[in-house]
C-alpha cells in the first residue's frame, strides 16, 4: 500500500470512529444553567445565595418578585429607591437590556445584555439559581 494511501485509510477511520459535532452530542442546558453562564459576567457585583452578602451589588436570591430597592442593608440610587417596580420577566428585561433606559439615574454602571436569549437565559436563573 502506497504511503498516502495509508494515511488516507487511516483519516476515512477516525472520521468513522469519531462522534460528530459536539454541539450535535451534547444535550441543550437548561435555560437556567445556561443563565448561570450569563451570570459569571454579574459575579463580580451581585451574589445569589440565599442570605448571602451584599456586595458591590444587592443580593439577587429571590430577586424575581421582589420590590425595588428593598434589599435590607444595601444602599440603593436614589432614583432605584424610588423607582417602585416589581422585579417580574418584563421590568428584569428591560432592566438588563439597559439599566438607565428603565431607571435614569441608577448608580448600576452595567452597559446591558444587547442579546435577548442572554436575558432569557439570565432570568431563568435568577427565579432559580442552580449550583
Amino acid at each position: 500500500m502506497a504511503p498516502h494511501s495509508s494515511l488516507a485509510l487511516i483519516a476515512a477511520l477516525a472520521a468513522a470512529t469519531l462522534p460528530g459535532p459536539v454541539a450535535a452530542q451534547t444535550k441543550p442546558a437548561s435555560p437556567a444553567a445556561a443563565g448561570k453562564l450569563v451570570f459569571m459576567r454579574c459575579m463580580a457585583c451581585h451574589s445569589v445565595e440565599k442570605n448571602g452578602p451584599n456586595k458591590v451589588g444587592p443580593n439577587l436570591s429571590g430577586v424575581v418578585g421582589r420590590k425595588s430597592g428593598a434589599v435590607a442593608g444595601f444602599r440603593y440610587s436614589p432614583a432605584l429607591a424610588a423607582a417602585q417596580l416589581t422585579w417580574n420577566e418584563a421590568t428584569l428585561d428591560k432592566w438588563l437590556l439597559r439599566p438607565a433606559g428603565l431607571v435614569p439615574g441608577t448608580s448600576m454602571v452595567f452597559a446591558g445584555l444587547p442579546k435577548p436569549e442572554d436575558r432569557a437565559k439570565l432570568i431563568a436563573y435568577l427565579k432559580k439559581p442552580v449550583p
